[in-house]
């Protein structure tokens, strides 16, 4: 039995310590917006924050989740209220097939939070280790500085 926080609440689940943090949110949780990319932790569909940071879920063994603060995406959101980077990304229409968006999301929260003002440069390297088939890069990157520009912005 493993015991993990995600979005602010526990959850008790009856899996091997060894299996993926990403298989247990979506097979055992039903938090389906984490996505299953390619398994190795090189493309980041399946980003979720690990106490703030972002991590790949794909390669995590749920038991290095125990006694951390799991986010998915779900947990962004409060209520039907999106955040102001889920929000953004609607705005500039960033999302074409939306596979790998939910895990830019999650570094795009966490680069916002580290650097509430990025330079291009930063931003590039922050999100560099994602992959988007569709190529929607030029408006991740327009949707992030429109959040850092914001003032009062509250990133969750």
């Amino acid at each position: 039995m493993t015991t993990i926080s995600v979005n602010g609440e526990k959850h008790a689940v009856e899996v091997e310590a060894d299996t993926p943090l990403l298989w247990v949110l979506r097979d055992h949780l039903n938090m389906i917006g984490t996505k299953y990319g390619c398994g190795i932790a090189q493309c980041g569909a399946c980003t979720v924050h690990i106490d703030g940071l972002p991590q790949r879920s794909c390669v995590m063994p749920v038991s290095a989740a125990e006694g951390k603060e799991v986010t998915t995406i779900e947990g962004l959101a409060q209520g039907e209220l999106l955040n102001e980077i889920q929000q953004a990304w609607l705005d500039f229409d960033v999302a074409q097939c939306g596979y790998c968006q939910s895990g830019q999301i999650m570094t795009a929260t966490a680069l916002l939070k580290e650097t509430p003002s990025p330079s291009d440069s930063e931003i590039d390297a922050a999100m560099g280790g994602h992959i988007c088939r569709c190529g929607t890069y030029q408006r991740i990157r327009e949707a992030i500085h429109h959040v850092a520009d914001k003032p009062g912005k509250k990133i969750k």
